[in-house]
């Protein structure tokens, strides 16, 4: 710590940041345009220039490091005569109309800057010139007349995602804002996740999905965490009048860092399905409105004679997207009470062991920042986990390698340093020629290194991947120093193990600094904890149970599900499983209840509720409850435990 002085008051900030830092750790408020908290220092605007004793001139708090015994002033009648000519510079460079832009009224920065400093007109004629509209992407709109060429969404494009789609070209006051080459925005490589828009300090970009549906001040705030996939990512759901506006990033997310992909921001707010509202109950062959209370007993007459049955029982199959709280009182219900041997979820999947050394198997997504070399084996983080793929494809302008094994030529071809296509199924047999060149070539790094069972070339005829490209492999993973591995459902979603055995003993082999499995939706982590992962096979059984919530329901699950005498599925949407159940139980949808999440790192997390659910919508933890008193079974509040230290014993008949 160092001691400075910002306007005659004495302050100990940290070592090695800047002055625009300090001032926020001590509350005085420098404005900015250019600077973001999530970027990197740029000092493009000047707006943030503050006097310093001993300099001759201003100098711009965003780029100054602090040094022990600075004296700092940041509210003298030369700084505001600086900002003046900035904010006038800038106003009067393009037209900002702000009567008729979006974000007038409180929620655009240089409109609060200007406020700031009492300014209510500017002496300097303005550019009259028109500049051009992009309206050609699908949720974002480029109003070239309000930029101000502050760069922010340029620096966040690369710097945060790693896309490096924007830029600006030409020269002074014909500098426009660009993607590609030049393309239309819409058309360009843009992955749509919208940090741009969330970033820009203006109205230049334009949420075209809440534009004009009112003030940043008359929206209410809740901070929660997207249920897109497995990563967890923090957002911020803006609200109005039960209403979702829109989905921002949380800056302060530990998991994203205010990052999100196109699943956690766009999608949820287009949602377009239909919602149930009453339980259904099927009379004289249609679904017709019932009772909650006439609904749940059909269901609790229906099921308790099938009781401990397993072949000719209950079948039941939970979405991933339910709480903590839901799951487990899901698995108590059908596992523990009725004793049913098909309880499981949609993800299905056993093949990696979820614990290790009877913890939870956590990992890192802090490791895939700092990695020199990222393995990622049957995944495509351009498609599902995106954020995942932006904190590698970030480091890929600099020391880190990735390495994409996948049978698929087009996954993340344009991001890998090394790609290779084995064959389907000989994934395991690749990997342990993998550790065989790394022997070969002296960087086995375990106390006692094995000797390797595949030799490259074994690997090579039965992979159909070359002896070079083996070799060259070898190389490279087994010369880096932070290793993180990357499994995805290519590996997860095989019929046996032998994959996953491979990717654990090359990661002991080069000590790797982490193996992360993507896995599927937010709670897939706290299905396997709780061993809802075995294969569904209702075939034979006399009732299915589906805890749907507002997952979507998958071809094959309707296909499953043919043919069983008495289907209940509890669902937010209207799908084709709906219309195929006997009963139908209506369900919030996640901004509607609030629970605990697992992500991928073994984060438990918590969803706080936003909107209220439609009257007559119970939570699924509520319709679980309620069913389970119908059936007489205990409630229990372990879920927590139950993590750790298993489920209860099922109970005896």
């Amino acid at each position: 710590m160092i001691q400075i002085t910002i306007d005659d008051h004495p302050y100990e900030v940290p070592e090695k940041i800047t002055v625009l830092q300090a001032t926020r750790l001590a509350g005085i408020d420098v404005p900015t345009l250019c600077d973001h908290p999530s970027l990197k220092p740029y000092g493009g605007c000047r707006l943030c220039v503050v006097e310093v004793e001993g300099m001759r001139t201003l100098q711009a708090s965003c780029t100054l490091p602090v040094y022990n015994g600075i004296v700092v002033y940041t509210n003298t009648p030369k700084v505001h005569k600086a900002r003046d000519f900035v904010l006038t510079l800038l106003f009067s460079e393009r037209n900002h109309f702000c009567p008729f832009c979006q974000k007038s009224g409180g929620d655009c920065d240089l409109q609060n800057a200007a406020y700031g400093e009492d300014m209510t007109h500017w002496p300097i004629q303005p550019n009259w010139k028109p500049y051009p509209l992009d309206t050609s992407h699908p949720y974002i709109l480029i109003d070239h007349n309000r930029c101000i060429l502050c760069r922010r969404c340029v620096r966040a494009c690369g710097e945060l995602v790693g896309n490096f789609t924007l830029s600006i070209e030409n020269r002074g006051a014909n500098c426009l804002l660009v993607a590609d080459n030049g393309v239309p925005f819409g058309e360009s490589s843009c992955v749509r996740c919208g940090t741009c828009l969330q970033i820009c300090p203006t109205g230049a970009l334009i949420n075209r999905q809440s534009a004009y549906l009112g003030l940043e001040s008359n929206a209410e705030h809740v901070e929660s965490i997207c249920l897109g996939c497995s990563v967890g990512c923090g957002v911020d759901l803006v609200i109005r009048d039960n209403h979702l506006l829109r989905i921002d990033g949380n800056w302060n997310a530990p998991v994203n860092g205010g990052i999100l992909c196109e699943k956690g921001r766009f999608l949820p707010i287009q949602e377009k399905r239909q919602r149930i509202r009453t339980p259904l109950m099927r009379k004289n062959g249609k679904l017709q409105p019932v009772s909650w209370s006439e609904a749940l007993e059909l269901v609790a007459a229906r099921f308790a004679p099938l009781k401990g049955q397993n072949s000719g029982g209950i079948a039941a199959l939970a979405s991933t997207r339910l709480t903590a709280e839901a799951l487990f009182a899901f698995k108590d219900l059908f596992a523990n009470h009725l004793q049913s041997d098909m309880v499981t979820s949609v993800e299905e999947n056993k093949t990696f062991d979820p614990r290790l050394n009877g913890e939870p198997r956590a990992t890192s997504l802090e490791a895939l920042k700092q990695a020199d070399c990222v393995v990622v084996v049957g995944a495509n983080l351009e498609e599902s986990h995106q954020v995942a793929g932006f904190f590698i494809k970030r480091n890929l302008v600099g020391n880190t390698r990735l390495v994409v094994i996948n049978p698929d030529p087009k996954v993340m071809a344009n991001q890998a340093n090394f790609s290779v296509q084995p064959k389907p199924g000989s994934d395991a047999i690749l990997l342990q020629g993998i550790m065989g060149g790394i022997s070969q070539l002296g960087l086995d790094r375990r106390e006692n290194p094995e000797q390797p069972v595949v030799t490259i070339e074994r690997a090579g005829q039965e992979s159909e991947v070359s002896v070079e490209s083996i070799a060259a492999l070898s190389r490279v993973i087994g010369g880096a120093r932070k290793v993180v591995i990357v499994a995805g459902k290519g590996v997860t979603g095989q019929n046996d193990d032998s994959t996953s055995r491979a990717l654990t003993e090359l990661a002991a082999q080069i000590g790797a600094q982490a193996v992360m499995t993507m896995k599927g939706n937010a709670n897939s982590f706290i299905a396997a904890l709780y061993e809802l992962d075995q294969a569904f096979n209702p075939q034979g059984r006399m009732a299915a149970y589906l805890a749907l919530g507002d997952d979507y329901p998958s071809r094959r699950l309707e296909q499953r599900i043919s043919g069983i005498p008495f289907l209940v599925v509890q669902a937010s949407y209207v799908s084709a499983l709906t219309e195929k159940a006997d009963v139908v139980l209506p369900v919030s949808i996640w901004a509607e209840e609030g629970g605990h999440y697992m992500n991928l790192d073994g984060r438990l997390q918590t969803a706080r509720q936003a909107l209220e659910a439609p009257d007559g919508v119970w939570t699924n933890l509520t319709v679980l409850q309620t069913l389970a008193g119908q059936l007489g079974a205990p409630t229990r509040a372990t879920w927590k435990e139950a993590l750790y230290q298993g489920l209860p014993v099922a109970e005896t008949a």
